[in-house]
Formats: structure tokens, sequence, C-alpha cells
């Protein structure tokens, strides 16, 4: 009688950095502190450089890790006074003649940035349904909350391939072809829908990278994103101490220490 040991492999997973350029002839990233009128930080926010890859790709499985912001072109402002609408739109209509108001806005313009994010692969046992501590795939259809991404965009042959063998090369490779060919399941924007962003995938190892600005200052407290383990309907901010070197912005992780909460 032959006694076999069973092995059980702890598979590692390492998170891939990609890279992607942006760019629009303005940019709006609302700094929450202002509730009358708009008025824009001096440099994309994490959140929004986040919402960007997200654009591009996103899966349930996976999350996105801003990492580094480097800023391309020099920072320029432009003030616009534009008519808004002082409702919310229910079941009622809404006459805009009643409810136009004219608010100035400082905007950014003719923006250029080069975002490094990590595209972050959430493994099987580390997902879990409520406190069953089930683990489940975000594409089984018995269970609701994974049932797929709410995009109907997905083709089937990304989902097809992931159910043979979920694993972090076979999101990285799905993003790399997207990002590649300029595709996207929403267009990106630069802190407002109105304001779309142009992309493209940046390879460091064969490309020759354009040099940041040489400016540096102390951007302030800055919008880090918002934390949506703590309350999935209503979000409580997080905020950083944000620091431009030679037009380098580097993005502490969100269980750091810099990171207000």
């Amino acid at each position: 009688m032959v006694r076999r040991n069973l092995h059980y492999i702890i598979m590692e997973y390492f998170d891939k950095e990609f890279c992607l350029e942006v760019w629009g002839p303005m940019a709006c990233f609302t700094r929450p502190e202002l509730k009358v009128e708009r008025m824009s930080y001096d440099v994309i926010t994490p959140s929004a450089a986040r919402a960007i890859f997200e654009a591009i790709f996103w899966k349930p499985a996976i999350h996105w890790q801003v990492t580094k912001i480097e800023v391309l072109n020099p920072i320029k402002w432009i003030s616009v006074r534009r008519n808004e609408v002082g409702a919310v739109a229910s079941k009622n209509p809404i006459f805009i003649e009643d409810k136009r108001q004219q608010k100035n806005t400082l905007l950014l313009k003719d923006v250029r940035y080069r975002i490094w994010a990590k595209l972050c692969f959430i493994p099987m046992r580390e997902r879990i349904k409520g406190d069953k501590k089930i683990y489940q795939k975000w594409y089984d259809e018995d269970v609701e909350q994974y049932v797929a991404s709410s995009n109907p965009l997905i083709d089937k042959e990304e989902s097809d391939l992931i159910r043979k063998d979920e694993n972090p090369g076979k999101y990285n490779a799905m993003f790399e072809r997207r990002a590649s060919k300029g595709q996207c399941f929403n267009q990106p924007y630069l802190g407002t829908r109105e304001f779309s962003a142009s992309f493209r995938l940046v390879n460091p190892e064969s490309e020759v990278l354009d040099f940041p600005i040489t400016e540096s200052r102390d951007l302030g407290i800055m919008l880090y994103d918002m934390d949506f383990k703590s309350d999935l309907k209503n979000p409580p901010a997080m905020f950083y101490r944000a620091r431009m070197d030679n037009g380098v912005i580097i993005v502490p992780p969100k269980d750091s220490e810099e990171v207000l909460r």
C-alpha cells in the first residue's frame, strides 16, 4: 500500500504596475470644501486617476492602486462662467428657467499626465460573502453579488477565458489588450464627465518617456479617495498631504499612515 502525501501549494500573486498617459483640453478636479462654485485642485487626484483605469478595465476580482502621478504639462488655469441647473431630477418635471444658476468655474487648461497604477488581484480566499466566509467567484451565476460586472459590454470571450482558470495574468493581459487598442467600458474623463480624456498605454521598457515639468510645490491636503469598505452607500472621504517634486507626485498606499481618515 502506497501512502501519498497531499501538498497544498499557496500561490503568490504579484501586482503588475501599468502606466497610462492621459490628456485633455480642460479638466476640473473639484475641491470638496468649496460648495458654491467649482474650483479645481492643481493636479489630478488619485481617485480621478483610479476612475480612468476602471473606465478601461474593471472586474470585482481586482482593484486599482495608484502609485505615482507625473505632471507633463505646466499647470494652467482658465475661468469659465456657465449656466447650471440648481435642482436634482426626480419624478416631477424641472422648469430650467426657474432653476437656472449662473456660476463661475476655475478649470485646468491643457492637461497631460502620466499615471502609474498597480492591478491588484484579489485571491479567492480573500473574497467572502457577508459573514458566511464562503469563497466565491464573481462570475458565479447563482450569487448575485458576483454575477458579473454591471457593464453590458463585457465580451463573452473574456468571461469564458476566466472561467477556465482565474489568475492575475489573465486580468493583466485583458487590460493590456484593451488599453493598447484604445478600448474602454466607459469614456474616461478628467474630473467631470463633460471633460473627456484621451489615453494611451505606455510601455516604459521600449519607449523614451518625456520628462515631467521641473516645478516643485506643496499641494496641501488633497482628496485621496472614498472609503467604500467602511460604508458602501455613504462612504467617508480620505485625504493625504500631496507633494510634487519636479513634476512627480508619489501616492501612498490606502492603508498607509499618510492617508487621513
